[in-house]
């Protein structure tokens, strides 16, 4: 038997949200490597990828037509990753900073957050997942992160002069614990109908930012450094294909090290 066999994802149609992000498009291209049809679904069409879908993730009725839509074209879904959400960035205006302290963080941007980055997960996993369970078969990869399993440490955003560039904002963190234990519900509700659903926990991408951010990150990891956005792709393969038959409800974390001291 070829050990790689399992990873095959040849005959399968994967739609991945938030593709047109860093992560998003790596993971249409892992998944397309291991022979998948991809449909790469962002607010707007995703330039560079054959099959691509403009859906607002919080909007149902846009979710529908995305299935409809994919399911012309396709006759089929196989896999679903919830990768669409909003993060904070390092890189922020001055007199943005102190508005992400949590005693004055807005109250629109902590919904807006929620909307997206779990109730979107929540809405894409009911309209497309649905397929999946009714074909009794599929893998839904939920898309977490460190700060979904510890709490941010605040004193990563400060500068060597002590200046702060960001305060990591609640409604991150909270979002992807969310995503999490929402895993967890989903596994346990659609096992017995063939869906097998994890969380991908995935640390820090280096992109471009400042020499300083980056140095406090690796300094914080067991392999001394970030990830590059091409770190996640064997993770993501496994969870997604045939290779990862018999695990559901877990979360597989890929950070270097960061949770585990």
């Amino acid at each position: 038997m070829n050990p790689g066999a399992g990873f095959d994802l040849t005959g399968r149609v994967a739609v991945v949200t938030g593709a047109a992000g860093l992560l998003g498009r790596r993971h249409c291209a892992a998944l397309a490597d291991a022979g998948a049809t991809v449909v790469a679904a962002d607010l707007s069409e995703v330039d560079g990828f054959e099959s691509t879908l403009a859906v607002d993730i919080t909007d149902p009725v846009s979710l529908e037509a995305a299935r409809d839509s994919v399911l012309s074209a396709h006759g089929r879904i196989d896999v679903l990753v919830n990768n669409a959400a909003i993060n904070d960035m390092v890189e922020h205006a001055a007199e943005e900073v102190d508005a992400g302290r949590f005693e004055v963080f807005p109250l629109d941007v902590w919904r807006r957050v929620l909307d997206v980055n779990i109730t979107g997960t929540f809405l894409a996993s009911q309209v497309l997942g649905a397929v999946m369970a009714d074909a009794g078969s599929g893998s839904i990869v939920n898309i977490a992160s460190t700060y979904g399993v510890n709490g941010p440490d605040q004193r990563l955003y400060l500068r060597p002069d002590g200046t702060r560039a960001l305060w990591k904002s609640p409604a991150y963190p909270t979002t992807k614990g969310a995503v999490i234990a929402f895993t967890r519900y989903l596994a346990a509700y659609w096992g017995d109908r063939g869906v097998r659903v994890n969380t991908l926990t995935p640390g820090g991408v280096e992109n471009a930012q400042e020499g300083w951010f980056v140095d406090a990150y690796a300094e914080r990891t067991m392999l001394g450094r970030m990830a590059a956005p091409d770190d996640y792709r064997g993770a993501l393969v496994f969870l997604a294909s045939d290779a990862s038959a018999y695990m559901t409800g877990a979360n597989l974390v890929v950070d270097g090290g960061w949770t585990a001291w």
